[in-house]
């Protein structure tokens, strides 16, 4: 299979034991995660070559979030090294009827400050085929902005074929301006992912008949979604996953794929949610995997949601499951029952 790249920021994540509130916790469990991050590691979990690209600082909580990935099997020899700080996130889990919360502390983090010069994205990807990030990424600064930029000018002059979730974060850009970034952007992706609210928030393209907040969705308004996109950008496919929170520990999670001007949709599975962050980057990864491996589109959507699926059961940013689970799941086995 061709090798993976995937560009962002990793971060320390913080979170008080088990659902407890911010003004509970005493202690807070310390993980590592982030978009592009979580889907080199789900990536490398399913059995592909992997590797994450970002800069961290050398000291030694740097080097811990470093090894966060090495321990799953991403190559992290491409990381750049340097800068003060590795950015922060605190994760309040929700539960029944009350949210989750996430409170951001990243600013001036290491890969927020990086130069240009300290990514040379030829030689990054030397060997690569596909290249992979997140609308996070460039609402991290205009530096990174600007590097993301040279990525993607370097993956087209390479030919990767590039996938791109747009992820929008209201806490780290306004709609106006991720409207902007993005859509100068989206002329170099070829796999565009969304969910519910991504293309409205980012671009002004509704669903009709869609209330993501009253977990109502359409599958005809995101049709029409879909093909708004790809006829705006030119993309190859576009996915977008569809999830109808009943409550924040109970989603029905499913996904739409547009290829070759048809619509596919995947079977809905009713997740009772443990950890449902880094729900869309296994999504992300489950798609890129199956085009790796060849999977036709029902193929392709089918266990891509399966993977995804499964990372609702899993605490933490990663999504540690084999190929042969999510496949498991796809074809119909998911009583839970033990594995002897």
């Amino acid at each position: 299979m061709e090798k993976v790249i995937t560009f962002g920021e990793i971060m320390l994540r913080l979170a008080p034991e088990g659902y407890y509130r911010f003004a509970q916790a005493r202690s807070f469990g310390a993980t590592y995660g982030g978009g592009e991050a979580n889907v080199a590691v789900s990536l490398a979990s399913l059995g592909a070559e992997a590797a994450f690209v970002t800069k961290l600082p050398s000291h030694e909580i740097g080097q811990a979030a470093l090894n966060s990935l090495r321990q799953f099997g991403v190559d992290t020899s491409k990381i750049a090294r340097g800068g003060s700080r590795l950015g922060i996130y605190f994760l309040e889990k929700g539960a029944s009827q009350r949210p989750s919360k996430v409170i951001y502390d990243r600013a001036g983090s290491a890969i927020a400050e990086a130069a240009r010069s300290d990514f040379d994205w030829e030689k990054i990807f030397e060997g690569a085929g596909r290249f992979h990030f997140t609308g996070i990424t460039p609402a991290i600064s205009p530096g990174a902005a600007a590097i993301t930029r040279d990525a993607l000018e370097a993956a087209r002059k390479n030919g990767l074929y590039v996938s791109c979730d747009l992820n929008y974060r209201k806490n780290l850009w306004p709609r106006e301006k991720a409207g902007e970034v993005m859509g100068a952007l989206m002329p170099f992706v070829d796999l565009c992912i969304a969910n519910e609210e991504d293309a409205a928030d980012v671009f002004g393209i509704h669903a009709a008949g869609s209330d993501v907040s009253a977990g109502a969705i359409s599958r005809e308004g995101y049709k029409e979604v879909a093909k708004a996109l790809s006829r705006r950008f030119g993309f190859k496919e576009t996915a977008i996953t569809l999830r109808e929170s009943i409550s924040a520990s109970d989603n029905n999670w499913a996904a739409m794929l547009y290829r070759g001007g048809e619509f596919y949709f995947s079977k809905t599975y009713a997740a009772h949610i443990v950890d449902r962050v880094g729900g869309g980057d296994s999504f992300a990864a489950g798609l890129i995997y199956a085009g790796l491996k060849g999977f036709g589109p029902q193929e392709s959507l089918e266990f891509a949601v399966a993977a995804s699926c499964l990372k609702h059961s899993i605490e933490g940013d990663f999504n540690l499951i084999a190929a042969d689970e999510a496949q498991r799941l796809a074809a119909g086995d998911g009583s839970g029952r033990v594995q002897r």
